[in-house]
Order: structure tokens, then C-alpha cells, then sequence
């Protein structure tokens, strides 16, 4: 017998994107979605703040759909063929 190929299945993740505002505080760093009442958080480091504030959109964002609110951003869904280009701040010493 031929062994046989497994599809895969690719799972389609939605992607929303929202502009993240980053300030410097007396702890380190802020950072803020203006969009998004309640979107924000503090990090010692810039990606540490970003990294933070993304995972209180995604607690907020779960919490709308719960209560099918509408989450107000365009959805962009990741597809085989999806390619995209954006800027990442890198903190560098």
C-alpha cells in the first residue's frame, strides 16, 4: 500500500489591526489603543508593553464576541497565498 498524504488543515486566523500608540512612563512604557476603550498596558520595555497590550485586546475582543458585541475593526483572514508587510519597533541598546 502507497502511504498516504495527510491534508493539513490550515486554520484560518482572523487578524485585526489597530494602531498602537507607546509613550515613556516612570515605569517603563505605555502602550495604548485608542480605538479600544480599556486597551492598554505597561511593560519595562517597549515590546514588553506591546506584547501586553495585545494579549488585553484579545481578553477585550473575546469578551465582545461572548456578548455579540460588534468589535468595530475590519477583519483580515490569513490565507495559503496571504503575504503582509508591516513595521515592528525593536528595542536595541
Amino acid at each position: 500500500m502507497f502511504a498516504q498524504k495527510r491534508k493539513r488543515k490550515m486554520k484560518k486566523d482572523k487578524t485585526i489591526f489597530a494602531s498602537i500608540e507607546l509613550e515613556r512612563n516612570d515605569d517603563g512604557y505605555l502602550a495604548s489603543i485608542p480605538g479600544i476603550q480599556g486597551a492598554f498596558a505597561e511593560g519595562d520595555t517597549v515590546e514588553e508593553a506591546i506584547f501586553n497590550c495585545v494579549d488585553v485586546v484579545k481578553m477585550i475582543m473575546q469578551f465582545r464576541k461572548e456578548r455579540n458585541e460588534i468589535l468595530g475593526f475590519n477583519e483580515f483572514v490569513f490565507t495559503k497565498n496571504s503575504r503582509l508587510t508591516f513595521s515592528l519597533p525593536v528595542g536595541i541598546s
